[in-house]
């Protein structure tokens, strides 16, 4: 399977402003990109690395106006429904690893001290483990309706669960929330997710949010919004909770104009015809 990914992003600025992007393709995706047509800024340098989390990074300094922010590419995909190991086993704390213990505490998003209580009471429970994990995302799934127009970018775990409604962040950061208060490693992950293998969605494309629990010694992909295997996954980047990987953050005031997003599945030809483009 063959997925072409990008977006068109419009800022105006009224000042020189610095600018630090997490826009690109995870490094563990890499390799299966088939072509790339990356971002570049006209007479403005970009300084490429990666942050604390291994997530690529992109800094510039842009100049007052108009800034278009684009990147289109194709990834190859196995086109496979996302795993679902119902034995896994949930993994003593002191018997995790030290990158996975990082997961473990309450972060800016996710208030660990104030749900830890209605966490054991909602989950205690039940096994531990994968079937865990996944009553937390039933609860989470049926708990928050989604509503676009109620985002906001400065609402919590405990927000969303006191307000039952949100988007995909919120969905993620409530349900990482819960598996942390119960000692289950928990990571924020933001990418692409094209309605792919399901009936489309009438609003626009946008960027999505999921999380991974550490069980069985291992990564596995949750999702308390959609809470179903789905296929065409692209990560972009992961942290222990939305502000490790603010797409955009910008050292200065901004305005957004544009935002265009996309990810659908395409044939071979329509994929040379990209690739052409491109060179």
């Amino acid at each position: 399977m063959l997925i072409h990914v990008g977006y068109d992003i419009g800022l105006q600025l009224s000042a020189p402003t610095p600018l630090l992007l997490l826009l690109d393709v995870h490094p563990s995706r890499r390799r299966d990109i088939i072509y790339e047509d990356a971002l570049s800024v006209p007479d403005i340098p970009i300084e490429h690395g990666l942050d604390l989390y291994g997530n690529r990074t992109q800094r510039l300094v842009a100049q007052p106006g108009p800034l278009k922010l684009s990147y289109r590419a194709v990834v190859r995909d196995s086109g496979a429904l996302e795993e679902q190991p119902f034995n896994a086993r949930e993994i003593p704390v002191a018997d995790l690893p030290n990158y996975a213990m990082h997961y473990l505490s309450g972060s800016r998003y996710c208030e660990t001290d104030e749900l830890a209580p209605i966490a054991w009471q909602l989950f205690g429970n039940v096994p531990p483990g994968y079937a865990r994990v996944k009553a937390i995302c039933e609860f989470v799934h049926n708990h928050i309706k989604f509503d676009y127009q109620a985002a906001r970018s400065t609402r919590t775990a405990a927000e969303a669960y006191k307000e039952r409604t949100g988007v995909c962040r919120d969905f993620a950061h409530l349900a990482i929330s819960f598996c942390r208060c119960l000692n289950i490693p928990a990571a924020y992950v933001n990418g692409y997710l094209g309605d792919i293998g399901v009936p489309p969605d009438p609003a626009p494309m946008d960027f999505s949010a999921w999380f991974e629990a550490y069980i069985d010694h291992r990564w596995v992909t949750f999702d308390g919004r959609h809470n179903k295997p789905r296929t065409g996954r692209i990560v972009i980047a992961r942290g222990r909770d939305a502000a490790d990987v603010a797409m955009i953050t910008s050292f200065g005031q901004h305005y957004l104009g544009e935002f265009k997003v996309i990810c659908e599945e395409v044939a071979p030809q329509r994929a040379e015809q990209l690739s052409s483009r491109a060179a």
